[in-house]
């Protein structure tokens, strides 16, 4: 089993949790900016927060055999504070990053003027880089959340089919889908969607445009959830071909509309700007440091063979 887990932020996650993904069959992530749990107090810190995600954590990931993307966006809940917004005019120059494949997380949080303003002006940037966008729906209100966010792509320059609306679930999926965007669904252990939720969605609604995350963060999240709901798909009946299009297959289509998804997994060099995954001495001396062992070569898992290295294009 092949997986894409299309919403992810690995910056709150460990290297064991790369390993246990790549182990579970993840080969490829995108990591969406967001909120960092407490206000942040100038657009610098989102730059450092940028250039983290577009510099080191690609290297972590490589290092596990996993092809790192991201996200770039100002949030819908910082929108609202008025020493971020400036973020806004310093994102054209970071979204012309070759591993930049959308604008995101946008969208709602409390539905305000302020989040109006951001998700419109953000939704043009994306059409001005050709660029896909994430967007978030609302944890409250869902359903008006959803509708809001709907009217307002349908306002933009940024056709449908270039949005995912991500967070959804029984109350909001009939409506996206009728909207043309594609489907995104978050599965938590004990919040948002859980897999037996996420099959009775699959089954009503089909696996077309349909993409499962994780959306693991620094709550209580797991990133193994995207396989969790693959090995109940394969249980319930579903079959393979049908596992491979919502956890592989889709999101590849979806990010690669930017024409920058590049899934070559070779690792990198051993240390990113002078600094490595590993602290302290190895403990083996005729061992080099920096690159942990396995990670040079990792291992295939079924349905890689034949699957082209480098930029892929995206697949119906």
């Amino acid at each position: 089993m092949r997986i894409f887990d299309p919403h992810i932020h690995m910056t709150s996650r460990t290297t064991d949790d790369y390993e246990a993904m790549y182990a579970a069959g993840v080969r490829a992530v995108v990591e969406p900016s967001f909120w960092l749990g407490q206000p942040r107090t100038s657009p610098a810190s989102f730059l450092d927060y940028f250039d983290s995600l577009l510099g080191w954590e690609p290297f972590r990931a490589a290092q596990y055999g996993i092809a790192h993307h991201c996200t770039l966006a100002l949030n819908p809940k910082e929108a609202n504070d008025p020493r971020c917004v400036p973020v806004l005019d310093a994102l054209p120059r970071y979204l012309v990053k070759d591993n930049v494949v959308a604008v995101g997380e946008i969208g709602y949080d409390s539905m305000t003027p302020a989040e109006d303003t951001a998700l419109a002006a953000q939704l043009q940037l994306a059409a001005d880089h050709g660029l896909p966008a994430l967007v978030h729906t609302p944890h409250r209100d869902k359903l008006a959340g959803l509708r809001r966010t709907l009217d307002v792509v349908r306002e933009s320059a940024l056709p449908p089919e270039r949005v995912l609306v991500d967070h959804l679930n029984e109350t909001t999926v009939k409506e996206a889908k009728d909207s043309g965007c594609w489907l995104g669904f978050s599965v938590y252990p004990d919040t948002k969607m859980d897999e037996e939720r996420m099959i009775a969605i699959l089954r009503a609604y089909g696996t077309e445009q349909v993409l499962v995350n994780s959306a693991a963060d620094w709550g209580k999240s797991d990133p193994l959830k995207t396989r969790k709901v693959g090995d109940l798909m394969l249980a319930e009946g579903f079959g393979e071909d049908e596992v491979d299009r919502v956890l592989w297959r889709n999101p590849v289509a979806f990010y690669g509309l930017s024409g920058r998804l590049n899934l070559d997994r070779a690792a990198t060099e051993a240390t990113h700007e002078g600094n490595s995954i590993l602290r302290g001495a190895p403990k083996d001396d005729h061992e080099p440091a920096g690159v942990p062992k396995g990670a040079e070569e990792p291992a295939r898992v079924p349905g890689d063979e034949g699957e082209p290295a480098g930029a892929l294009t995206p697949e119906a």
